[in-house]
């Protein structure tokens, strides 16, 4: 499933160059992903319930365009792997005209809450993760 989020630039996510500063776009992106989680119905009580967290492990950051206070963005969010006990999200970070500001792959592992160590993706996480509704 793919999921869109639209968020304004606020004054307090610009730097010194007048633009979005860029760990900024890092919190766009894990605002994308909660929004797909909470869209798929994966909230983390949903999660704790099956006895995982997700943790992110690998985060790959392309920045395209520069974006500036109050621009309308997207946020576009859409799951790209699933192995056994990690899986990973494409993430785009898109203008108001659809130019891609920053794009992503984002890896995230599986962990058991109590031991935190990795165990094997939900049933229900892995088949939302590998659902081609583009809803």
């Amino acid at each position: 499933m793919e999921n869109s989020l639209p968020i304004v630039v606020r004054p307090t996510e610009i730097d010194v160059n007048g633009h979005v500063n860029n760990a900024k776009f890092v919190e766009y992106l894990e605002w994308g992903r909660e929004e797909w989680y909470d869209r798929s119905g994966l909230t983390y009580d949903r999660l704790d319930a099956m006895g995982a967290q997700t943790v992110t492990v690998n985060l790959n950051l392309n920045y395209r365009k520069e974006c500036r206070q109050g621009e309308n963005l997207t946020i576009v969010t859409r799951p790209e792997r699933l192995g056994r006990t990690s899986f990973a999200f494409h993430q785009e970070v898109r203008k108001a005209d659809g130019t891609v500001a920053a794009d992503a792959i984002v890896t995230l592992v599986t962990i058991d809450p109590a031991s935190r160590k990795p165990r094997p993706v939900p049933d229900e996480l892995a088949a939302a993760l590998k659902s081609t509704d583009n809803g």
